[in-house]
């Protein structure tokens, strides 16, 4: 049998080392994208007293092929999310602090009220922490991106993931044109960082990923990372 590479392989994770993290998430009910998309990382993040926020519950509104988090229909929001997550912030003395979300279609402004509180709620503490919010397309609701704008993250983030090609494979209820608008109007709109994000290794080819890189830079997008994720069917 071939071995895994180095690279895919995780050390025994140090619980003493992550309860800090543990016990604050527990005591205010909160989740994270470490636990709900299976992050091989979660516990190097954990041991070093850092987490990325996953509110609006732990299931999702849609069903893309990449995510493990559950396509399901989701409960009301917790009205007390947003200062629970202020506390963590706090709790944990984050400098940096990265909230992302569920999908939320099935409201009307897609959480974005949820996610401007929850800004609010972290500036309330006073240490200065730098806020990077990862969001859902809101639909292209102009109205939602303005909220979020009045919110004034230090970050907006909007991950194209994948694409155009691809990108109905990866996300079949999202919008290529429509992520990159998202991005657009967030810059033409406000003096915010834009970031985004891609995944290569889904069967795409050289000048597909320079053509999404293009359309980035077009969209204004300050900051694009990206994730190789192996594919067994290339070759």
């Amino acid at each position: 049998m071939q071995r895994l590479p180095e690279y895919l392989k995780r050390p025994i994770i140090d619980t003493e080392r992550t309860k800090t993290v543990r016990h604050i998430l527990k005591e205010k009910c909160l989740n994270t994208v470490c636990e709900g998309a299976r992050c091989p990382n979660k516990s190097e993040c954990y041991a070093k007293n850092t987490a990325t926020f996953l509110i609006m519950g732990n299931v999702c509104t849609r069903n893309c092929r990449y995510c493990n988090i559950s396509s399901a229909k989701p409960e009301p929001l917790n009205i007390n999310e947003p200062a629970h997550v202020a506390e963590a912030v706090k709790a944990l003395g984050l400098n940096y602090a990265v909230i992302t979300s569920v999908t939320r279609d099935d409201l009307p402004d897609g959480g974005a009220e949820h996610f401007a509180n929850c800004i609010s709620e972290i500036r309330k503490t006073g240490n200065n922490t730098k806020i990077e919010i990862l969001t859902p397309d809101f639909r292209g609701k102009y109205e939602s991106l303005d909220i979020i704008i009045k919110s004034c993250p230090d970050v907006f983030n909007h991950n194209i993931e994948a694409s155009e090609k691809l990108f109905k494979t990866a996300r079949p209820q999202g919008n290529y044109k429509l992520s990159l608008n998202v991005l657009s109007y967030i810059k033409e709109n406000s003096k915010i960082i834009t970031k985004s994000g891609l995944m290569v290794g889904l069967g795409e080819g050289l000048s597909e990923i320079e053509k999404t890189l293009y359309d980035l830079k077009n969209a204004g997008v300050d900051i694009i990372t990206g994730t190789i994720r192996e594919n067994q069917s290339r070759k």
